[in-house]
């Protein structure tokens, strides 16, 4: 890890045999046919893979299923990830679960080994517009821990017992047992990688009391904290404190097109609150976060790790995936999940390149840009309502707000000084600007994680001086969407691309920067 320090897994990447080989991607059964995954009496995964491709992921130890289903060890009471390096068991003695929430909730508790907890999370959510994908999406951005249920069903626009009813009955966990999983990952990251004190960390990880902490980690790990803490991976270096930050591995899946995503945010980055330093391949990316309970300041890296000696073949190494180094520095521990959930959108993390990959590289004019740039991401947004902004005023203006509006840190840290101006400070603002803040504040536009994004783009629409590219510009980017077809461009998006639309369109936009692909 060199000057990064020991990592937090927020996702750790491991060094597994080589993986299954012809199987097809875990979302392709869905997404090829645009069909809803359903749950059996028991909550397993019955309706998204068969049976025998889940059983053959998990006894050729295939990381491209990690985060995409889990499975359990009736006889051990034990949870893994797909790809763990541990025997395989018995196929009869095997059950599998959508989330790692709903192997806790049956009473399984975590791999020590594996870290099932520590994989990207699944590309579905990103991918579905229905309520459950929204639910996903806001209580990975930490809604349930700041508003409770009560108040992701107002988001969502149903009732909490709706709200309920339907997790449970397709993830076999409803929205407290799935906050209750991420608050623990989240406590072990900070007890494994940092020395606060216990109590700082329980309400720093979203919990209500010390006693609840102690119980979830009992429950989850089957540890004490402090058995727990003392349990961290050895890396012969200090762990980190708040004033050196909370470092930290960022998992993906397979390759990962790490140059052309930096490539964007050297040439998107605004004085003050963004810098891009180092070398192509060993840059990194530095900026302010403004937070829901402070701000932050984050450090993420280009260089991606190189396989393992006697690791295999440079296919099993797309195969298996990696991670980006990162380091947060936050005013309010509680804020740890919601930045890192905005940083994985931001470099589209929890993407499945085999799915992308595989639906664009059928298209002739695709096929050669997909073999050139395999595993190249659609990259998102560290803060919507910041990236609606920029998408509609332009670069040389934004600076100008941030200069005028922005936050002031408490103490700058280099070049980044601010965090860019609230909606609430620009609603003064005359013309478009003003009517885009006003809306934002007001809340009459959403753009947070789970916002229906048909309701928001139209909201953008009519708004005054918003055009058709520049709305669906800020669809793809500040809400995720990866199935955008940028309007204005010279020639039309197939529907052949669905649902990667946004991909294909990344392909062509580094085609015409580079015409010697």
């Amino acid at each position: 890890m060199g000057r990064w320090g020991a990592a937090g897994s927020f996702g750790l990447s491991a060094q597994f045999p080589a993986p299954l080989a012809g199987r097809a991607s875990p979302l392709l059964s869905v997404v090829s046919e645009f069909r809803q995954p359903t749950c059996s009496s028991r909550h397993t995964m019955d309706g998204v893979i068969d049976a025998e491709t889940r059983y053959e992921a998990v006894r050729s130890r295939d990381a491209r299923f990690d985060g995409e289903f889990f499975f359990a060890v009736e006889t051990t009471g034990i949870y893994c990830r797909p790809s763990c390096p541990a025997v395989t068991p018995k196929r009869q003695n095997v059950r599998y679960y959508t989330t790692a929430a709903a192997a806790q909730t049956s009473g399984f508790r975590a791999c020590r080994r594996c870290r099932p907890d520590a994989v990207p999370g699944s590309a579905e959510w990103n991918v579905r517009a229905d309520v459950v994908g929204r639910a996903m999406r806001m209580i990975g951005d930490g809604v349930v821990d700041r508003e409770g249920v009560p108040g992701l069903a107002v988001r969502l626009g149903y009732s909490a017992r709706q709200v309920q009813r339907q997790l449970t009955a397709e993830l076999g966990a409803g929205p407290v047992a799935l906050a209750r999983a991420q608050r623990a990952h989240t406590a072990r990251v900070l007890l494994q990688t940092t020395d606060l004190p216990i109590t700082e960390i329980a309400f720093a990880a979203g919990f209500a009391s010390v006693r609840q902490f102690n119980d979830t980690i009992r429950a989850v790990y089957a540890l004490t904290p402090t058995a727990l803490r003392a349990a961290a991976p050895k890396r012969g270096t200090a762990r980190a404190t708040p004033a050196a930050g909370i470092p930290l591995r960022l998992a993906h899946r397979g390759l990962y097109q790490a140059g052309a995503v930096f490539d964007l945010l050297a040439r998107e980055a605004l004085d003050g609150i963004e810098e891009v330093t180092g070398e192509p391949g060993d840059r990194t990316y530095r900026r302010t976060l403004r937070l829901p309970y402070g701000t932050g300041i984050v450090a993420v890296r280009e260089a991606v790790p190189e396989p393992a000696a006697g690791a295999g073949s440079s296919a099993d190494a797309l195969h298996r995936g990696g991670w980006l180094d990162a380091r947060l520095h936050l005013a309010d521990l509680r804020d740890l999940t919601t930045a890192v959930q905005r940083l994985r959108r931001l470099f589209d993390l929890d993407a499945d390149p085999y799915a992308v990959d595989e639906r664009l590289g059928a298209d002739p004019r695709l096929a050669p840009l997909v073999a050139a740039r395999p595993g190249l991401r659609s990259p998102g947004a560290a803060d919507p309502e910041e990236f609606a902004v920029r998408a509609l005023v332009g670069r040389a203006a934004a600076e100008r707000l941030v200069a005028r509006h922005g936050k002031a840190l408490d103490a700058a840290c280099g070049v980044l000084t601010h965090v860019f101006p609230a909606p609430e400070d620009l609603t003064g603002e005359p013309g478009p600007l003003g009517a885009l803040a006003t809306a934002l504040a007001a809340g009459t536009l959403r753009l947070d994680a789970g916002a229906d994004r048909d309701d928001a783009e139209a909201a953008l629409l009519a708004l005054p001086g918003m055009d058709a590219p520049t709305a669906a510009l800020i669809r793809m980017r500040a809400l995720g969407d990866p199935d955008v077809a940028l309007p204005g461009t010279p020639e039309p998006t197939p529907d052949t691309w669905r649902p990667w639309r946004s991909y294909g369109r990344c392909h062509v936009a580094l085609q015409r920067s580079s015409p010697q692909l």
